[in-house]
């Protein structure tokens, strides 16, 4: 609004009215503008930000499986390993414009456990599972777990992740897991587990 006494001033100099007038709106207009400028600087700087972000970040697939043999035991833990898998780290680091050296973090995003076989197993025989990664000179790590499975029936589960930095397992040329299990039902046949886990990559992108 403008000051009263400014407008008494107007009213009283016709003259010079409407150019007093038009000089306050100009100014209010002038801060408008400004302040909208300023607001869509930082949109665009923000937006950019996120973009940018998210050029450098991208997922990595790994699939490996390992069996569970008939068992009457129960209430026992016991522990089996999964073939080495192969990270093919390079090539991938490369496809995504980047490399082992720009590496910032890798994460494990999300584990999930598959009965392949038989065809109507299920995970009932469960209580427990840890999940634990390891590699050529570096120590064991957990990665994974759950804990009081309930019987629903399924052949599929996901496991909880542990937030732990595994970039050094990544960059090697090949990992294995080991799979800590606690059944609370026997189990007449073998049943073959697929173990499916998404690593995430933070990565700093060649040229950005």
């Amino acid at each position: 609004m403008l000051n009263p006494t400014l407008c008494i001033h107007v009213l009283n100099r016709p003259d010079l009215g409407n150019l007093i007038i038009i000089c306050i709106f100009t100014a209010k207009s002038i801060i408008m503008k400004n302040n909208l400028l300023t607001v869509f600087i930082a949109f665009v700087v923000l937006f950019s930000c996120d973009v940018v972000d998210d050029l450098t970040k991208f997922d990595l697939d790994y699939q490996t499986n390992y069996s569970v043999a008939a068992t009457t035991l129960i209430n026992s833990p016991f522990s089996l390993n999964t073939p080495d898998v192969t990270t093919e780290s390079d090539a991938t680091f490369e496809s995504n414009n980047t490399h082992k050296d720009l590496i910032e973090s890798i994460k494990l995003k999300q584990l999930k456990l598959t009965i392949d076989s038989p065809e109507s197993g299920n995970f009932n025989f469960l209580k427990e599972v840890h999940i634990y990664i390891d590699a050529d000179d570096l120590e064991e790590m957990e990665i994974a777990n759950i804990y009081d499975l309930e019987n629903t029936d399924s052949n599929v589960i996901s496991l909880d992740v542990i937030d732990q930095e595994l970039k050094a397992y990544i960059k090697k040329d090949s990992f294995n897991l080991r799979v800590k299990t606690v059944t609370d039902e026997t189990i007449s046949e073998t049943h073959d587990i697929i173990i499916d886990t998404k690593f995430r990559v933070d990565a700093e992108i060649l040229g950005v």
